[in-house]
């Protein structure tokens, strides 16, 4: 058990709090590692926002998030470090009745999101789809009510292909949203997709998957119309050829060189203080997600394996708590 006795392990806890994203392999990661270590990892979905308050203050052994640390956060979280532990996305679910494939471009998305798009037959829609019969149906968009990492990513993609929506809106875990129907979590916003015909939402793909939700195609630099796929994420994050100090990666709206890349792609990270009480094992936790058997529960989640330069800066930084 790596440094732990028997009866150590046995009354040892972890508490972390955060990203929903993250939250379905995280669950499996924490199964595991009380299988072979007894050590409990006890997790709340609550949201990337609120993950990097509750770490902030103490109140957590970790927190996680699909954002990475701004400036102030950095600094209110004296002593923490980011270290990136999976790659997944935020996919763009729909809900049509009887249509279950859809294409669409960031700026129409963005057109969407800020009101100026309300039908789904509007001849923006309907010319990036061509031999499909779009209804005149009024749009829901929905959003997320939380802080969340699902919100920065969909929002820093926005803001990099309309200059309209990085004027008005901007992007941050976080936002202004102007119109649509907002959902707690991505399980909130999943519940709202799947009971409003005409709606449209941004969430974690793995949601998406276990609800049996069609994802959106969306057309990336390259001029792809790409999904949220395995293959998609991992063209997108190949993109990362250094990492920078702090550990903060985009790859939303990668360069065209990432010819299959899906645009909404996100690393997503675990916050961890350094010098704290729980540290050892917490260091323990987090190699076990970053080796080849925690990273192995990613397939069938949406996630894919970190790139071999990212997993690098992320092992040194939990040798460094």
């Amino acid at each position: 058990m790596s440094g732990l006795t028997a009866s150590a392990a046995a009354a040892a806890s972890l508490t972390g709090a955060g990203s929903s994203l993250v939250a379905p392999i995280e669950a499996d990661w924490g199964t595991a590692f009380q299988t072979s270590t007894g050590v409990s990892v006890n997790y709340q979905a609550v949201g990337s926002g609120t993950g990097i308050s509750d770490i902030s203050k103490g109140l957590v052994d970790f927190g996680a998030s699909d954002a990475p640390l701004t400036s102030a956060q950095a600094a209110g979280c004296a002593g923490c470090v980011q270290i990136p532990w999976a790659l997944s996305a935020t996919g763009v679910g729909f809900h049509i009745n009887r249509l279950k494939k859809l294409h669409l471009t960031g700026p129409v998305l963005a057109q969407i999101y800020l009101g100026q798009i309300t039908k789904w037959n509007d001849r923006r829609i309907t010319s990036l789809n061509k031999g499909t019969r779009l209804p005149n149906l009024a749009i829901t968009p929905v959003y997320r009510s939380d802080g969340s990492g699902d919100t920065y990513a969909f929002t820093n993609y926005l803001s990099a292909v309309s200059s309209t929506w990085s004027m008005k809106i901007g992007f941050a875990t976080s936002v202004g949203f102007t119109h649509g129907v907002g959902g707690k979590g991505n399980s909130g916003v999943t519940a709202v997709l799947e009971s409003t015909n005409g709606s449209i939402a941004y969430i974690a793909v793995s949601y998406l998957i276990a609800h049996g939700l069609p994802a959106t195609a969306i057309k990336n630099a390259a001029g792809n119309y790409e999904y949220p796929n395995l293959s998609n994420i991992e063209s997108a994050a190949q993109t990362v050829k250094r990492v920078p100090a702090g550990n903060a990666i985009s790859i939303v709206n990668p360069p065209r060189r990432a010819r299959t890349g899906y645009p909404i792609s996100t690393f997503t990270y675990v916050i961890a203080p350094k010098h704290a009480p729980q540290v050892s094992i917490l260091k323990q936790f987090i190699l076990y997600a970053l080796s080849p058997s925690g990273q192995a529960f990613g397939p069938s989640l949406d996630f894919a394996p970190l790139p071999r330069v990212v997993l690098n800066a992320s092992k040194q930084s939990v040798n460094s708590l």
